[in-house]
């Protein structure tokens, strides 16, 4: 396993057939906390991103139409090999997890009623919460490194908390109404830290 240092230089797909191997296999691993897994392979083993650089491609593919980890995939292939690269990962994710549920949805029908089997989809539930939390633990390090600081990300992330999980507010209006002012004030601090110093006194 290659260093999971922010600092480490990064890797990337060495082709195509790459890029739809390494989805495969990452779809194939993801039962129930598919985060915790794409932050694994991607992140720490296979390095091709950064924890940062993960954080805000899981954001964009957040918000765009469809899975998220779909989204992320094609985000990836096609910036390497283009739209060629964003089908061979769209590929990859899609074939054999395919042929994987369908055999699976086929095997479940026959015990669907038995209370074993709805007991054991309530355990793997907890344990794919888990893991989703755990994930959302390691990746906060990487939040201090964000323009807007570790105080505001935290506040911005509580406030999303209390919007969907007690309040019960649809996500569209959260990302809605929280993204806006979180990209507005980030790019305010952007723009600040780049712009140059006053300089002095000429006389």
């Amino acid at each position: 396993m290659q260093s999971s240092d922010p600092d480490f230089p990064l890797a990337h797909p060495r082709n195509k057939k790459d890029l739809f191997w390494s989805f495969t296999w990452l779809a194939l691993q993801g039962f129930g906390g598919v985060i915790a897994v794409v932050q694994r392979e991607l992140v720490e083993r296979k390095r091709w991103l950064s924890r940062e650089q993960f954080i805000e491609d899981w954001a964009v593919a957040q918000v765009l139409p469809g899975p998220n980890v779909v989204n992320l995939s094609m985000m990836i292939g096609g910036r390497h090999f283009g739209l060629p690269g964003a089908l061979a990962a769209l590929a990859g994710m899609l074939l054999f997890p395919l042929l994987v549920v369908l055999i699976m949805a086929t095997l479940f029908v026959q015990v669907a009623d038995s209370a074993v089997a709805t007991g054991a989809l309530r355990g793997m539930g907890a344990v794919a919460a888990g893991l989703i939390t755990a994930t959302g633990f390691r990746l906060i390090a990487a939040l201090e490194r964000n323009p807007l600081g570790m105080s505001a990300c935290l506040l911005f992330a509580a406030g999303t908390f209390l919007a969907i999980a007690l309040m019960r507010w649809p996500l569209v209006w959260v990302l809605l109404g929280l993204g806006p002012v979180a990209c507005l004030r980030a790019g305010q601090l952007i723009a600040e830290a780049e712009r140059p110093a006053p300089s002095g006194d000429s006389r």
